[in-house]
């Protein structure tokens, strides 16, 4: 019995090292594999976050000159309210009607001073300066006759709404009361940007 079972033992000791061994390359290997699998989508999900907040929320100034007629201004601010409640687009369209307010001050002083020089005349006179002081205050009423009408459009679409963007770009400088007041589009990046901001920011 004692000669044979010395070479099992001798047999059996190298073969339990060499499993031992086996399984743990097995190990290693499999944690290499779960490592270089999982690495490359971290990776990936790290660089992509980045890459949609730059691009978050880029906004277009529309800039349109109605000059002195007031009644196409309002139609086209009447024609935005409507497309803004129809689409629900809230933020993302914005209008700010701007009006020259020096103008119609420096007219009313003038047209006074002929009215003050005729004081010794008879009630007929009264009665025609009456006349032209109710003129005078209808033309005052009306900015229309006085100042000129800029309005300024801005679309703030996120990134992924590059063709809703585009559509609507192509879409108010051509319908009917905008494609006639000299349309013109300022991006960001471009010059005229920052004041066009300042200018949109100012306006009540």
């Amino acid at each position: 019995m004692l000669p044979n079972d010395t070479p099992l033992r001798r047999v059996v000791m190298p073969f339990d090292s060499q499993t031992l061994r086996t399984e743990a390359i097995a190990r290693n290997l499999r944690r290499i594999a779960i490592i270089t699998c999982e690495r490359p989508g971290l990776y990936r999900l790290d660089m992509a976050a980045p890459a949609s907040q730059t691009n978050f929320m880029a906004h277009t100034y529309l800039l349109f000159d109605f000059g002195t007629d007031e009644e196409k201004a309002q139609l086209a601010r009447h024609k935005l309210e409507g497309w803004k409640q129809a689409f629900r687009l809230d933020k993302k369209l914005q209008y700010k009607l701007e009006r020259a307010e020096d103008e119609p001050e420096v007219a009313p002083e003038h047209g006074h001073k002929p009215t003050e020089a005729p004081k010794a005349e008879k009630p007929k006179a009264k009665s025609k300066a009456k006349h032209k002081s109710k003129e005078e205050k209808a033309s005052e009423e009306t900015p229309s006759a006085n100042g000129n009408v800029n309005l300024l459009v801005r679309l703030y679409f996120s990134g992924h709404e590059k063709l809703t963007e585009q559509r609507w770009l192509d879409r108010i400088p051509s319908e009917e009361p905008f494609k006639e007041a000299s349309p013109r589009m300022v991006r960001q990046g471009e010059e005229q940007f920052d004041e066009i901001v300042k200018q949109f920011d100012s306006l009540g």
